[in-house]
């Protein structure tokens, strides 16, 4: 039997591959491909960690999980919003591990047994195109109840609560600071302002961009990049207090890669693994109060965050979005 030294080459190519990919930190990730790339790429230059990553947005990787629960493909789900760390903790799927790190992240941004760990967060904002807002003669607003200011008539995008996330968490951040039903009433104060309601959470920081609003609500990465790119947008954190979402990570339980999964978790809440989300341009806002979100973003013990009761939430969003309908928009 003749053998092929190219062949020989490859099949030896392959085996080192598996071997090595055997020994690498698998992740699923629900950040979102591109950003997730950058962490992790900065994880493994910082540590020598290898990973494997498998994007899976948040439901679908609990399925995953929860189906992989007897034999785990992965050693950390990494990213979804933090109920979704607390549902895999409530079944099972994950095991705790209290890094050295976590005393310095607030209660918001860890599990007190240390199940999951925050990576970073997205307050809600008011972007600004200051330039727009000058040639106007209209001020820069500074909170919430300085939106309805007549001078702002037709000039706010934000997104619908019928089809975004996003829109929803303005409700949920107004009903924590006024109640529901002065909620409900300032948001009818200031639809007159509202240009329009789009269907996308993130569409309002496009037309920031292009000069189709000089006002939009939305979370703030879109804000943020623009400001990066050199765009005149300001960032405004309304003085009231701003909702925001957790994106989080947790160990699997039954990880093969257990210590390479901790070595995650504290990289990641460690100030340069905080750090690397403005060093990546991620344009997420560190957890941690003493890591710089980048130039011009305050660190997140300068904004005044409301956090939503996450039961109340998801028990009350049918109920809450029909109202919105019929009460802001009259239908």
């Amino acid at each position: 039997m003749k053998f092929s030294p190219k062949a020989t080459i490859a099949a030896a190519l392959m085996t080192l591959a598996a071997a090595s990919s055997a020994h690498a930190l698998t992740v699923y990730s629900s950040v979102d491909e591109e950003n997730a790339k950058k962490l992790l790429d900065a994880f493994t230059k910082a540590t020598g960690v290898e990973t494997q990553m498998v994007f899976l947005s948040s439901g679908p990787a609990l399925s995953r999980i929860e189906a992989e629960k007897a034999n785990p493909q992965a050693d950390v789900w990494f990213g979804a919003p933090s109920e979704n760390h607390i549902l895999a903790k409530e079944r099972g799927l994950t095991e705790p591990y209290a890094s050295a790190n976590a005393s310095a992240l607030s209660d918001e941004f860890k599990d007190k047994e240390g199940y999951w760990h925050a990576i970073y967060t997205n307050p809600l904002a008011v972007g600004v195109r200051t330039d727009i807002l000058e040639s106007r003669k209209a001020p820069v607003p500074a909170s919430w109840e300085d939106l309805k200011n007549p001078a702002y008539k037709g000039l706010i995008q934000m997104p619908s609560p019928q089809s975004s996330g996003t829109a929803y968490a303005v409700i949920l951040t107004l009903i924590q600071q006024r109640g529901e039903d002065a909620a409900f009433t300032y948001l009818k104060e200031l639809n007159p302002n509202i240009q329009t309601y789009t269907q996308s959470g993130t569409a309002p920081s496009g037309a920031l961009g292009v000069g189709e609003t000089p006002l939009a609500i939305q979370f703030t990465p879109g804000f943020l990049k623009l400001a990066d790119e050199g765009y005149p947008v300001k960032v405004v954190f309304p003085s009231e207090g701003v909702g925001y979402e957790v994106a989080s990570m947790s160990i699997l339980k039954g990880a093969k890669n257990l210590d390479d999964a901790k070595k995650l978790v504290d990289w990641m809440t460690s100030k340069d693994g905080q750090g690397a989300l403005s060093a990546t341009k991620t344009y997420f806002l560190p957890i941690r109060s003493d890591v710089s979100g980048g130039t011009g973003v305050p660190t997140l013990d300068q904004i005044k965050l409301v956090a939503s009761d996450p039961k109340f939430a998801a028990e009350n969003k049918k109920r809450l979005v029909e109202r919105w309908a019929k009460d802001v928009l009259g239908q």
